[in-house]
């Protein structure tokens, strides 16, 4: 026993300086003031937004040590629901989605942390980061009172919150403030119950010291209903709008304490089909020294915007759906590549008029490689890889059910019937109700025919014999992350129509392209494709595989499909994420040096949804290309 003194004595040592470190830690809002206080000294914050749902693990560091050489002193984060718990009751805090890791990392670099816990936090991510399975119940009503709303999201908290609550300043972590929901003022229900209970359950895992704030836009409309009594009020705006105005509405809501612009815009989001977005260097610094000369702290929303990896870009509604790119460059000061741009060193030469900024270099961007062309071979049509690709095999159903309805909630699902009866002259094929959510891809006995699209391509025509294979190809092309649609349920949403026919009688396919890639079952040389009727490379859904060698370096690149039409692209098991360069703006797909292999062969797999080209070739670039607007096919 004796020997165990000196251990038992540090131990507690140890225990007792982290005590009375968390003791004189306190991160406050003083309303005579109208400052923030850290450790009872006034403090104004400098932030920038990075996502790390967004960015390959490996360069965490890199990013955030970047933004601290700007002359950051804290960071704005969100945490995506659905990244974590994308299977009801399967939690997932591990590899990319690390969250604890991140925060360390930025509490090694020096970074203070703005949290964004949500549950909903928009971020033009897929369904704003609530799980799709919540659309299990078809009548819900999100971010509402809603009752089993309210119990989803008591239980997600009662896990994010405590894992976060040793993360809290005043705890001996970095996370200064966080926010309850997200922009819920631009949201119609309006629930003030909703955002009580929100208050209590932040109140309960997080305790009383913490700073709770809201975030809404710069109208009177968004911050009646998105501010409640006890959570700090901000505001959000970009360069287009007159600081004074937009202040002077946060002081009615808030009218002391200090000024915050929590999202302030250094660009904005692309849609596919639009021209890429930017906004002015000049514009953005001059705006910043503005704000910093009144005081206020202010969140550069985003300083770092990365990449929509996978199936997880949202999509906005308008008057038509409108979906993200994967990109979120966002015309941001660190590029999608984490490459620090003139509009990074415009923002730290404004900084450093208002603080000491770190001595040293910026960290340089990292390498990039041409790595050149890659050719790449058929593997087959989807309908002949259904084994491989949905092995549980298919739902049986009268009527088309929704991927919610199936639980399966991203990519694709295949619905699969026969022709009712013969049909020699062209019948249209039509979706009635505007159900095609969001692209269909139809074939008739392995023949590809053509597409259906929401909101614009409700009706194409057909030709068979009677009991004719159908096959429909149905791709989520991400859910509605803003506004009033969020419940954006996917696939075929209510009946298709053949001429005067009701088709039913469906075989439905959940396809899990990721597993049967990374399992390897895709590559050229080891698939064993049921033979078919011959096609022409590219006609209709079909699979695609080569390799890459990079001859010792594992650097970035930039992937160019060049002739190929729509689809997604994966490397060594990993989803890239959609290619579309027939629509853009997005012409290049970012491919991470970390997701290569610098010794072996890189497995390249493509999902050409349309049509490829004759050659099968792709190009790997050393430079990214965003700004092309394609045709709007």
């Amino acid at each position: 026993m004796k020997s165990h003194v000196p251990f038992v004595l540090i131990s507690l040592f140890v225990l007792t300086v982290f005590s009375v470190l968390a003791d004189t830690r306190s991160f406050s809002i003083d309303y005579e003031n109208n400052c923030f206080r850290k450790d009872g000294k006034p403090f104004q914050y400098i932030s920038g937004s990075i996502h790390y749902s967004r960015i390959s693990r490996d360069y965490w560091k890199d990013r955030l040590l970047k933004m601290y050489m700007t002359g950051l002193n804290a960071i704005q984060v969100y945490v995506p629901w659905n990244f974590h718990e994308t299977i009801q009751g399967v939690l997932n805090f591990s590899g990319d989605r690390d969250l604890e890791y991140f925060l360390n990392l930025a509490n090694q670099t020096g970074l203070l942390v703005i949290l964004r816990p949500g549950p909903y936090i928009c971020a033009e991510w897929e369904m704003g980061g609530l799980p799709a399975w919540l659309l299990h119940k078809p009548n819900i009503i999100l971010r509402s009172a809603d009752a089993e709303y309210l119990q989803a999201v008591s239980d997600w908290l009662a896990v994010l919150l405590t894992k976060m609550k040793p993360w809290l300043y005043q705890n001996g972590g970095n996370i200064i403030s966080v926010q309850v929901e997200n922009e819920y003022g631009s949201y119609f229900a309006c629930d003030y119950n909703y955002m009580r209970h929100l208050h209590t359950l932040f109140r309960l895992f997080l305790g009383e010291d913490v700073i709770l704030f809201t975030t809404d836009g710069n109208t009177d409309k968004e911050m009646i209903c998105g501010t409640l009594e006890g959570l700090y009020a901000t505001i959000d705006f970009g360069t287009d709008t007159n600081i004074t105005t937009a202040f002077n509405r946060q002081r009615r809501f808030e009218p002391k304490g200090p000024l915050v612009n929590s999202e302030f815009y250094t660009g904005w989001l692309d849609h596919w089909g639009d021209k890429h977005a930017s906004v002015d260097t000049e514009k953005v610094s001059k705006m910043l020294g503005e704000m910093l000369v009144m005081g206020a702290s202010v969140n550069m929303y985003m300083f770092e915007g990365g990449t929509n990896f996978g199936y997880w870009n949202g999509a906005d509604y308008d008057t038509r759906f409108q979906s993200v790119v994967t990109s979120y460059d966002y015309n941001a000061p660190l590029s999608e590549a984490g490459d620090p741009t003139d509009k990074l060193f415009a923002i730290r030469d404004i900084i450093k008029t208002f603080r000491d900024i770190p001595v040293g270099p910026m960290p340089p961007a990292t390498p990039k490689l041409a790595y050149g062309f890659v050719t790449l071979l058929k593997v087959g049509n989807i309908s002949s890889l259904l084994d491989t690709l949905s092995p549980q095999g298919p739902v049986r159903s009268q009527y088309p059910l929704t991927f919610e309805e199936v639980k399966h909630y991203y990519g694709f699902m295949l619905y699969r019937t026969t022709l009712p009866r013969n049909v020699p002259e062209p019948t249209p094929l039509i979706s009635p109700l505007n159900g095609i959510r969001d692209r269909a891809y139809i074939s008739v006995n392995g023949v590809y025919l053509g597409f259906m699209e929401r909101d614009t391509t409700l009706v194409m025509n057909v030709t068979g014999r009677q009991g004719d294979q159908l096959d429909i190809l149905v791709e989520n092309m991400g859910r509605i992350n803003f506004g009033t649609y969020i419940n954006d349920n996917k696939g075929l949403l209510g009946n298709l129509i053949l001429g005067n026919d009701v088709l039913t009688d469906w075989l439905i396919y959940p396809l899990d392209i990721n597993t049967a890639v990374v399992s390897g079952w895709l590559q050229s040389d080891h698939s064993e494709v049921l033979p078919g009727p011959e096609l022409e490379p590219g006609d209709g859904p079909m699979i695609y595989s080569g390799t890459l060698k990079t001859k010792g370096l594992a650097w970035d690149s930039f992937l160019k499909l060049n002739g190929w039409t729509k689809g997604q692209v994966w490397v060594n098991g990993v989803n890239l994420g959609r290619y579309w360069p027939q629509r853009g703006p997005q012409e290049t797909l970012y491919v991470p040096g970390p997701f290569l292999n610098a010794t072996q062969p890189n497995i390249i797999t493509v999902l050409e949804l349309e049509r490829a080209p004759s050659h099968g070739r792709i190009l790997f670039m050393d430079r990214p290309q965003l700004d092309n607007t394609g045709q709007k096919t």
